[in-house]
């Protein structure tokens, strides 16, 4: 499977940011023979300051920034993953929407684990989702999704392994502070390693997050990453690697200890 991780600067004008996003995506073409590109949580505008009404800056499933993406999966001829703020009669989601190479949109992930942690509520200013693993079939390959603090998590991570993932996708505004970058690039290496995944996380580059977009391998070794500021960062999941390190490391296989809902 041949992914890109788009690394972005969201503002707080959605106009703005689908304009820079379409910008940023003309570096790939449909050549490129991409199956999945995945841009960070907040894509379609930035989180803002405390005091930043979500609700009033939400937009529904049929709005311009889905519009935009379903546009840009079409013309890549990929499936496209993509954090927005999704408008409700209350508080928005924080929702991940999964568009096809068709321009349909395909799933939709809404956010579990909202980030009431580091001084921060979350929940303050958007709704939980419903508590359901979420997995979406991408070029003939399970893909489980999570957003961002999600990852701190990893009965999250372990519940889309056995709903059947073999690569974890996180988008992410991985809010910068001191510990955060060992934080985020530890616990992406912890999932790839005790569930043998491939993990794809796209993140908000930045003064205010800690960017460093990682492509990590079911060894929990890093394939690519990217540094703070905006880029695409590109790589193939071969799936013989995940089949090598499940056979080498049988963790999944050799668990005693199993959740019951």
């Amino acid at each position: 499977m041949r992914v890109a991780l788009a690394q972005l600067i969201s503002a707080t004008d959605s106009a703005v940011n689908r304009a820079t996003i379409r910008d940023q995506l003309s570096a790939l073409t449909s050549t490129d023979e991409l199956d999945l590109v995945v841009l960070p949580e907040g894509a379609m505008h930035d989180f803002g300051s405390p005091e930043l009404d979500l609700t009033a800056i939400a937009e529904p499933l049929d709005g311009p920034f889905v519009d935009l993406i379903a546009a840009e999966a079409r013309r890549l001829s990929a499936t496209i993953v993509a954090g927005m703020f999704e408008r409700t009669d209350g508080l928005p989601f924080n929702t991940l929407v999964v568009v096809g190479p068709d321009g349909a949109l395909r799933q939709t992930y809404r956010k579990i684990h909202l980030y009431d942690s580091f001084g921060y509520r979350e929940s303050d200013r958007l709704r939980a989702g419903e508590i359901s693993p979420v997995v979406v079939d991408i070029a003939g390959r399970p893909v489980g999704l999570m957003t961002c603090y999600d990852l701190r998590f990893p009965e999250h991570a372990r519940s889309l392994i056995d709903a059947g993932a073999e690569a974890i996708v996180i988008p992410a505004a991985w809010v910068a502070g001191e510990h955060k970058l060992d934080h985020w690039r530890t616990l992406l290496s912890a999932r790839a390693i005790e569930n043998t995944v491939h993990v794809l996380a796209a993140a908000q580059g930045g003064d205010r997050y800690t960017g460093h977009s990682l492509v990590v391998d079911p060894w929990g070794s890093i394939v690519d990453e990217a540094d703070l500021a905006p880029q695409l960062i590109r790589a193939t999941l071969d799936p013989e690697v995940l089949t090598r390190a499940r056979e080498t490391n049988p963790s999944l296989a050799n668990r005693r200890i199993l959740h019951t809902p």
